[in-house]
């Protein structure tokens, strides 16, 4: 298995979102993490790319037409 993971100021980039706003869509469960902690250290998530995708497709609506 080979998923790409990305970091967490990686996703805020990407969604044009500060990274708070990254940690609260991954509390609501909007998107999943990996957690890469070792031992009783301070947890070390990444988002796979997969997740991301999913959650920005989850997120598309439809354009309303514009009247001119």
């Amino acid at each position: 298995m080979s998923a790409r993971l990305l970091s967490i100021p990686a996703v805020a980039a990407t969604l044009d979102v500060d990274r708070r706003t990254v940690y609260r869509f991954i509390a609501a469960g909007e998107l999943d993490v990996v957690d890469l902690r070792t031992g009783t250290g301070r947890s070390r998530v990444r988002v796979p790319a997969a997740s991301l995708d999913a959650f920005i497709t989850s997120r598309i609506t439809a354009t309303p037409s514009l009247s001119l």
